[in-house]
């Protein structure tokens, strides 16, 4: 059976670039029958933020990526906290120590410094030396014993053979050969006693019987040192799979620093999950090239490792915006009011009934591409104008607009409630513009700047019918005395 792992560490929010290597995970793990465990690596607590593994756990929640095991979830192969864990690690650091595949290292901090200046100055790239440093090889396994008796600080590194290669095999990009010269002998161990990601994550993934390990490509490096472990352990190695990098828009490394990289940033903004894990699928992969909105059954249907990039994949805010609005507008207008009624609370408009707001979201949905944009776009809607288009005015009001406006205002008035729909009122006001031998658009800029103060929304008509009679009447007639008011002059 697959199985595969998302390993993240809790050291800050969920970024995009780790919802990309969840979500590749799960639909090649659903696409197999397969199992995808959740594993906390928790190790280094120096970079360990309060708070970060629940951040993970409520953006896979809202964005519907779902756990066989994990922290929560539970399952055989646990715990799934490497914390929890340290014992395991010390006793497989021992395994390496007893066949001379690792060794005890008790050089300071300020030693390796002055290693890899002198390694420097001399052009050579920076790397352990263990025939010049304090280690065990230098210094004798009686001197070790002592050092370690008396409670010296040490670290316990990989022994990587001076001579021959190793040779690597990705399922993106194909096989690879390092010379072991090359290759650092990582540390394993570190001195406050907990693992490093390097020995804890191959000893894990073999304990969980992980099959394919698929994570981002700035762990490509790092594949030789989890070779030359596997085969130091005697295990047989998963297939792996290194993804390509997320770029700016200017082709740089989608920085964690950089904005817009974390995951909550887009709950908070108003997106749909849909709409971002569908976008987030295509930042290195794409099943096909005539269409690009997909639901989370079609991409697991058609998830194939073979057609994931090399290349690095731009992360383009403008296309996500534009893939949200379009799952907006499939969303049911009921579920959208939902969404909404909170916002329009939060925005002052609290006393707004649910069905009223249907009504408007129907109106502008074709026009938004987030919930959030409702109460910014259509505050009008829910209450007076706030603020009219002064540019606007200043172009489309003339000396006789506000006595066209009373005149049509009285042609509408007379319209029944029951008449009152967008059709019948499209009639009048054309009607209206014949009789002054003008085109109807020289009525309805300055309609669209009484009733609802800006030169942008939907169809002034449909707009109109919804607001109702009573409500847009009032705003024709009542603009005249606020401008006066506003600019006596």
């Amino acid at each position: 059976m697959v199985r595969v792992r998302f390993a993240p560490s809790p050291t800050g929010l969920l970024h995009v670039g780790g919802l990309r290597t969840a979500l590749y995970n799960y639909l090649f793990a659903r696409h197999h029958g397969g199992k995808m465990i959740l594993r906390v690596e928790d190790t280094d607590q120096t970079r360990f933020v309060e708070g970060a593994e629940k951040n993970i756990e409520d953006m896979f929640a809202w964005t519907g990526l779902s756990f066989d095991e994990g922290p929560g979830v539970g399952g055989e192969y646990g715990p799934y906290r490497q914390s929890e864990r340290t014992e395991l690690y010390r006793d497989h650091a021992q395994i390496l120590i007893d066949r001379g595949t690792a060794y005890y290292a008790f050089d300071t901090a300020e030693e390796i410094t002055k290693m890899r200046e002198r390694q420097q100055a001399a052009g050579i790239a920076p790397k352990y030396d263990r025939t010049s440093m304090r280690n065990q090889f230098t210094i004798g396994d009686d001197e070790t014993k002592r050092l370690i008796d008396s409670g010296s600080e040490y670290v316990i590194r990989l022994f990587v053979p001076l001579t021959g290669e190793t040779r690597t095999r990705d399922m993106i990009r194909g096989e690879s050969t390092f010379g072991n010269r090359t290759i650092d002998d990582q540390i394993l161990m570190k001195s406050d006693g907990f693992p490093t990601y390097h020995l804890a994550n191959i000893v894990d993934d073999h304990m969980m019987e992980i099959t394919h390990v698929i994570r981002g490509e700035e762990w490509l490096p790092s594949l030789p040192k989890h070779v030359i472990l596997y085969d130091a352990f005697g295990w047989e190695k998963p297939e792996f799979a290194h993804l390509p990098l997320l770029l700016s828009p200017e082709r740089k490394k989608l920085s964690k620093r950089d904005g817009e990289s974390w995951v909550q940033d887009y709950f908070e903004k108003g997106y749909q999950p849909e709409a971002l894990v569908n976008f987030v699928a295509l930042l290195g992969w794409n099943p096909t090239a005539d269409r690009e909105i997909f639901t989370m059954e079609e991409m697991t249907a058609m998830f194939d490792m073979a057609k994931v990039n090399k290349a690095g994949a731009i992360f383009d805010l403008q296309k996500l915006d534009w893939m949200n609005g379009m799952y907006l507008r499939q969303l049911p207008v009921a579920g959208l009011a939902e969404q909404a009624m909170p916002l329009l609370a939060d925005a002052g408009f609290a006393s707004v009934e649910k069905s009223y707001v249907e009504k408007v979201i129907e109106l502008i949905k074709e026009r938004i591409h987030f919930v959030n944009d409702i109460p910014r776009f259509a505050d009008y809607m829910f209450g007076p104008v706030r603020e009219f288009d002064e540019e606007y005015a200043v172009k489309h009001w003339k000396p006789e607009s506000a006595a066209q406006m009373n005149d049509l205002a009285t042609r509408l008035d007379a319209l029944s409630t029951a008449d009152w729909t967008h059709e019948k009122i499209d009639a009048v006001v054309r009607a209206f513009a014949e009789e002054l031998s003008m085109s109807a658009g020289k009525l309805i800029h300055p309609m669209r700047l009484t009733i609802t103060g800006k030169k942008v929304g939907a169809g002034m008509f449909e707009t109109m019918e919804v607001l109702g009679k009573e409500e847009s009447i009032g705003r024709m007639r009542s603009y005249q005395s606020s401008r006066l008011a506003r600019d006596p002059s």
